[in-house]
C-alpha cells in the first residue's frame, strides 16, 4: 500500500518537472527592517522583485513578510498582476525615452546590434527580463532600487512602434516618416 502512494508522489514530481515556468522571476533588492519592542527587535523583510518572459511581458512587484520567502513569494505574486507589453523593433527599443519617478529618471536609448544591455542592476533586471537585449541606459537622480525600476517601467509603457503612431495620426505607417 504504500508502495502505490510513493509512485503516485513520484509521477506528480516528475510532471512538475517537465511543465517549464512561463516567467523567469528575479530578486532585485531585499530590505530588513527593524522594530524596536520590549523584548527586543522585531524583524521584517520587504522583496522588491521583477518577472519576464524574454519576450516582452515584463512586471514589477513587492511584497512584505515577516520571514525572506514569504515576503519573495508575495512579491512575485503583485508582480505577475502588473504585467505590460514592451514593444520590441528587432532586439532594442523602437526610440528613446526618458521614464521618471519620483527623484528617479531613467534614460533609455535604442542601441545598434550587438551591443548588449548597458544598465546598472535593477534597470538591467526590468530589462533583460523584457527581451531587449541592445539597449543604451542613464541613472540621474535617485538611484534608489524601487525608483529605478519603476522609473524604467515608466518609460518602457510610454514608448510607441511606428504602428502606434500611425493609428493616433490617421495615418498610414509609411505616411509617418514623411
Amino acid at each position: 500500500m504504500e508502495h502505490g502512494r510513493e509512485g503516485r508522489r513520484d509521477r506528480d514530481r516528475d510532471r512538475g518537472l517537465e511543465k517549464e515556468k512561463e516567467f523567469i522571476e528575479k530578486l532585485v533588492k531585499l530590505n530588513r527592517t527593524a522594530k524596536v519592542v520590549k523584548g527586543g527587535r522585531r524583524f521584517r523583510f520587504s522583496a522588491l522583485v521583477v518577472v519576464g518572459d524574454k519576450k516582452g511581458r515584463v512586471g514589477m512587484g513587492t511584497g512584505k513578510a515577516n520571514e525572506v520567502p514569504d515576503a519573495i513569494k508575495k512579491a512575485i505574486e503583485n508582480a505577475k498582476k502588473n504585467l505590460f507589453m514592451v514593444p520590441i523593433v528587432g532586439a532594442t527599443l523602437p526610440h528613446a525615452v526618458t521614464g521618471r519617478y519620483g527623484a528617479g529618471e531613467v534614460l533609455l536609448k535604442p542601441a545598434s546590434e550587438g551591443t548588449g544591455v548597458i544598465a546598472g542592476g535593477p534597470v538591467r533586471a526590468v530589462l533583460e527580463l523584457a527581451g531587449v537585449q541592445d539597449v543604451l541606459s542613464k541613472c540621474i537622480g535617485s538611484r534608489t532600487p524601487i525608483n529605478m525600476v519603476r522609473a524604467t517601467i515608466v518609460g518602457l509603457k510610454s514608448l510607441k512602434t511606428l504602428n502606434d503612431v500611425a493609428a493616433l495620426r490617421d495615418l498610414k505607417p509609411e505616411e509617418v516618416r514623411k
